[in-house]
């Protein structure tokens, strides 16, 4: 399955790849530049993050993912003694995890030596995924304490140098079981999340355990373990009601409530998996804007906001973003999409 050509026809410069974090390049967390466009992005501002409450309205809900990142890459070693990159992605409901052997060529039944003993074995690939599998661990300890002690994030190419796992956590993240960093909240602070309570711009929180998402070849999203606390769901419908708007931090927040309305569009409270995959054509029931940072072009997350925003604001904010020499990738800089007045 692939949503097939890319929805918006751009290329990201390299120099505009964030290769570490922005406290490395001497920046605040808080002070990467935002970019928000609006009115089918015709209204484009250059501002910085901790402006964001400028851009909110009293009455508005803010709604983040809380989960934690885990330090889910590890070394393991193939039976023929090759060493490769092994990402922890899943957990699944039996027990059993979806797994990535990194860039290797693995067979069902193939047993991996991973640190200190353990061990995993390959039981089948994952749904239709070529580089995606479920694997049974053997560990000498509970899979978390193992991570922390054996492992480290998970990191792409273009990221130059190791960096500790704080720098890949939200200020905010309470709940632990993501492969890889819910990217989009990173750039809150206490200092921001004061300052919007005190400009009566509510914030809420949802879990949603991202799992590997360098989802190569045109891939869809796999699905993902999401909770909706009662008190987020109420949240998300006294807005609504009261006829504020619902900005989600995040593509991961977009799929969690969008995967949770029910036949009325009211958000429910639930833990549950969501296989949701949310075009232009399938639209968006309850979110109306989007905090989120900036997607590769064959990315299906471009697919998203044009559901949330349209083609036409998508494609005049990615060639403002370009223009105005944003950054990209998780270390970088973060676009706020508004809906039309």
């Amino acid at each position: 399955m692939a949503l097939g050509d890319p929805l918006i026809a751009f290329a990201v410069p390299p120099e505009l790849e964030a290769t570490e974090p922005p406290e490395a390049r001497g920046v605040a967390r808080d002070q990467v530049r935002l970019l928000v466009t609006a009115c089918d992005g015709i209204q484009i501002t250059e501002a910085r993050f901790d402006d964001l409450p400028n851009f909110l309205e009293p009455g508005d809900l803010l709604v983040a993912n809380d989960s934690t990142t885990l330090p889910a890459a590890i070394r393991a070693r193939r039976g023929n003694g090759a060493e490769i990159d092994f990402h922890l992605s899943t957990r699944l409901d039996e027990g059993r995890w979806v797994v990535e052997p990194r860039r290797s060529e693995v067979a069902t039944g193939e047993r991996l030596d991973l640190p200190a003993g353990g061990t995993a074995l390959l039981q089948r690939p994952y749904i239709d995924s070529k580089r995606l599998w479920e694997a049974d661990l053997d560990l000498p300890e509970p899979v978390f304490d193992y991570l922390h002690r054996w492992g480290r994030p998970i990191k792409y190419d273009y990221v130059r140098g190791e960096w500790p796992l704080e720098a890949y956590q939200t200020v905010y993240a309470r709940e632990p079981g993501s492969a890889e960093m819910p990217s989009a909240g990173r750039a809150f602070s206490n200092s921001v999340l004061e300052r919007l309570d005190k400009a009566g711009i509510a914030f809420a929180t949802l879990t949603l355990h991202a799992g590997v998402a360098s989802l190569e070849g045109n891939e869809l999203p796999y699905p993902e373990r999401f909770e909706i606390p009662v008190d987020t769901a109420g949240a998300v419908r006294a807005t609504k009601a009261a006829g504020g708007r619902v900005i989600a931090v995040g593509t991961t927040v977009v799929r969690a409530l969008e995967s949770a309305v029910d036949d009325d569009g009211d958000v429910k409270a639930q833990s549950s998996w969501t296989d949701l995959v949310i075009t232009p054509e399938r639209g968006v029931r309850v979110v109306d804007g989007l905090l989120t940072g900036f997607h590769e072009p064959e990315a299906t997350h471009l697919a998203m906001l044009t559901a949330i925003a349209g083609h036409a604001h998508i494609e005049r904010a990615y060639r403002a973003a370009i223009e105005g020499r944003f950054m990209w990738h998780e270390f970088g800089d973060l676009h706020l999409i508004l809906p039309d007045k």
